[in-house]
C-alpha cells in the first residue's frame, strides 16, 4: 500500500523557527509559538494517520496500530506518577493526579487503559498478548520509554510542557472517531469509547498545564526549555507512526518477534 503523497505546500514552506529570542516572549507569544508547533509538527499530519482515518488500512494493519498504541497508553500513568513525585505543593498533586486516574481508573471509572483494551479485544487481539507488550515494535518501545525517562529526568516545567500536545488532541480524536466509524465495518461506537471520553478530558487537562507553563516560563531559557519539551513530545508521537508505517504499510520491515498479521 502506498503512502499518501506529501502536501506540496508544506514541502515548500519554510521550516518553523523554534528559537526563543534572547529577550524572551510574552506569555501570549509563547503560547502562540506552542500552538504553531502543533500546527506544523503534530502527528495528525503523518501519512499513517491519513491512511488510518481514511479507511485505507486493512483490519490487520489497524490491529497493529491498536496493539502498539497500547504501550503508549500504559506509559502515560507512569509518566504522570513521575511528575507527581516532583510536585512539592499538595494542591498541585491533587490536581495532577486526576490525569493518573483518567488512565488507570478509580472507583466506578474503569480508566482509559481498560477502555483501550476493550478496543483491542473487539479487534480480536488476545488481551494477555496485548498486555504483555511482546508484539510491539522496537520503535514503539524506544519512543515510549524515552518519554517516560524524559518525565523522570527533566524539570517539572519541562515535564508539564511535554503534555501540551493535548492542545491538539481533541481535533485528532474527533477525526479518528468519525473517520473510523465511517470507513471500517469492523469498528463500532463502543470501540471508540477511549477517544469519546478524551474529548472531555483533554481540554480540562490542558487548561491547567497551559496556565502553569505561561506563569512559570518567564525567562528566555525557561521558554526555550518549554518549546524543546513540546518538540520532543511531537517527535515521540511521530516516531511511533514511523515505526508502524515502515513495518505494516511499506516497505514491510517487521522486526523479529513483533506482531505479524
Amino acid at each position: 500500500m502506498s503512502a499518501a503523497e506529501p502536501n506540496a505546500a508544506s514541502a515548500t514552506a519554510p521550516d518553523l523557527d523554534t528559537t526563543v529570542p534572547a529577550a524572551g516572549l510574552s506569555p501570549d507569544g509563547l503560547e502562540a509559538l506552542l500552538r504553531e508547533i502543533g500546527a506544523r509538527r503534530y502527528h495528525n499530519l503523518h501519512p499513517f494517520h491519513k491512511l488510518l482515518h481514511g479507511g485505507k488500512l486493512s483490519k490487520p494493519q489497524v490491529q497493529a496500530w491498536a496493539l502498539n498504541r497500547y504501550y503508549y497508553q500504559a506509559t502515560i500513568p507512569r509518566k504522570d506518577a513521575a511528575l507527581i513525585s516532583k510536585m512539592a505543593d499538595r494542591a498541585m498533586r491533587l490536581e495532577w493526579r486526576q490525569r493518573y486516574f483518567d488512565h488507570d481508573g478509580i472507583g466506578d471509572d474503569e480508566g482509559g487503559i481498560v477502555r483501550w483494551l476493550r478496543l483491542t479485544d473487539a479487534l480480536g487481539l488476545p488481551r494477555g498478548y496485548v498486555e504483555s507488550t511482546r508484539g510491539i515494535l522496537p520503535g514503539t518501545r524506544f519512543a515510549c520509554d524515552a518519554y517516560l525517562n524524559f518525565a523522570r529526568e527533566k524539570t517539572l516545567l519541562e515535564g508539564i510542557a511535554s503534555s501540551l500536545t493535548e492542545l491538539f488532541a481533541p481535533g485528532i480524536h474527533s477525526e479518528r472517531i468519525s473517520g473510523m466509524l465511517a470507513n471500517y465495518d469492523f469498528i463500532d461506537e463502543a470501540m471508540m469509547g477511549y477517544f469519546t471520553r478524551r474529548l472531555g478530558q483533554a481540554p480540562r487537562d490542558v487548561e491547567f498545564a497551559l496556565t502553569y507553563v505561561r506563569a512559570h516560563a518567564r525567562t528566555a531559557d525557561a521558554q526555550q526549555a518549554v518549546v524543546d519539551a513540546l518538540l520532543f513530545k511531537t517527535q515521540v508521537l511521530w516516531a511511533q507512526l514511523d515505526a508502524l508505517h515502515l513495518a505494516y504499510v511499506e516497505p514491510g520491515l517487521i522486526a523479529p518477534g513483533a506482531f505479524r498479521p
